[in-house]
């Protein structure tokens, strides 16, 4: 499934615009294809996109998905994960009313929507983005005899902005003439990319494998692959980051991490160690002692967003000179810099 130009989207974001906590959402509306015609969340109806999410859009902000009908959407897009991945009952009215006036549905929770298909008009589809592929194997290392460069991004934490560095360093390869291709790993990448896997849908022994998958068919048609990181080794919770690294047997690494993130978001007893650290033990992990080729951390891809322009600029600078290696907000400030550190041999 692939959302283009063509399509409207309505973005239902209940309560994630204001705690930036709609990440999904937020991804798109900043990435996606297709324009965002309409954002539903009744906390912030009738207050500016732009000041809300810092983000180049007009949409207006509605409070139900009956007023965002009034502006003609093709598409409703779920670009929230609540708790538990079940939507409270109201939005899962909410949604239903939208599927019944004839909106197609992109889905990004754990929960299937397949449920709704009977009430579907023709050309009116469901898209679930987050299940598990069919026919996967395990993974047995075989991105190693690609020629491309394949850079992951990997993170001090969940939410840091690995798939918006990839994004932005996608973009910017792109724009300089490479043959550039972006890997989603999650169902946020996936509705911007149109294809890819859900890792967290994946059972564990083949999340390896299904990675492994979508790096070889990237590989053989781009010259560089940037693989879009989940979770973080820092993480108790997070099982994602080992089989990203084994099934993409990355040629480097970019670390991203957000300006005063001292311990891991809802762990608090989980402190983050200093970036040089971290570093290592990236490094470590990627050449599992020799079993598998060396892969560096080219550079830092630093999350400023709740910096002034100023202050964003020092710890930019500060991170230089904690870690020895080029640091940069690329959503704030440009990809091209760290894009020519990125794919330096």
């Amino acid at each position: 499934m692939r959302l283009t130009a063509q399509h409207r989207v309505a973005l239902l974001l209940h309560q994630g615009l204001r705690n930036q906590g709609g990440k999904t959402g937020l991804a798109y509306l900043r990435y996606g294809a297709a324009p965002v015609v309409a954002v539903i969340d009744a906390d912030c109806a009738g207050e500016s996109l732009r000041e809300l999410a810092r983000i180049e859009s007009d949409a207006p902000v509605v409070a139900s998905v009956a007023e965002a009908l009034n502006y003609a959407p093709d598409v409703l897009l779920i670009g929230l994960a609540p708790a538990g991945g079940v939507l409270p009952e109201p939005w899962q009215q909410e949604v239903q009313q939208g599927v019944e006036a004839g909106l197609s549905l992109v889905n990004g929770l754990h929960v299937p929507m397949s449920g709704l298909v009977e009430t579907l008009r023709p050309g009116q589809w469901i898209w679930d983005a987050r299940q598990e592929p069919a026919n996967l194997g395990i993974g047995k290392g075989k991105a190693r005899s690609l020629a491309a460069k394949r850079i992951l991004a990997v993170g001090t934490d969940m939410g840091v902005g690995k798939m918006s560095a990839c994004l932005e360093l996608d973009r910017a390869a792109k724009t300089r003439g490479f043959n550039s291709k972006f890997v989603a790993t999650g169902q946020a990448g996936m509705m911007i990319a149109g294809e890819g896997v859900a890792l967290d849908a994946v059972r564990v022994d083949f999340a390896a494998g299904a990675v492994e998958r979508e790096v070889l068919a990237a590989g053989q048609q781009a010259d560089v692959v940037w693989i879009e990181g989940q979770g973080s080794l820092l993480h108790p919770g997070s099982t994602a980051t080992l089989p990203l690294i084994r099934g993409s047997q990355p040629t480097g690494l970019i670390l991203a991490h957000k300006v005063g993130l001292e311990r891991i978001h809802n762990c608090e007893g989980v402190k983050i160690p200093p970036l040089p650290e971290v570093i290592r033990l990236y490094e470590r992990v990627a050449r599992a002692g020799g079993a598998f080729e060396e892969a560096k951390v080219k550079a830092i891809a630093l999350n400023t967003f709740d910096l002034k322009q100023e202050e964003a600029k020092r710890a930019i600078e500060r991170t230089r000179e904690e870690t020895g290696l080029f640091c940069a907000d690329v959503v704030r400030f440009g990809a091209g810099e760290l894009l020519e550190v990125a794919i330096a041999s």
